[in-house]
């Protein structure tokens, strides 16, 4: 569980910095998809997963 969050921490970390340069580049959607993939790994999941369903149902109601 440690080493999880190190990583989620560490691409996290290096997502906002690589969308701050403005740098599309297979590095930055390798650390995109990485920083996904680990993050569904976490107790973030449950929450992310709400948050998703709840905006898609207001934006359904507009």
């Amino acid at each position: 569980m440690a080493v999880t969050v190190s990583l989620i921490l560490l691409f996290g970390i290096a997502l906002f910095f690589l969308l701050r340069s403005r740098e599309l580049s297979p590095g930055a959607a390798f650390t995109a998809a990485m920083f996904g993939f680990l993050l569904a790994s976490t107790g973030a999941a449950t929450p992310v997963n709400h948050l998703t369903t709840a905006l898609a149902e207001a934006l359904s109601n507009l």
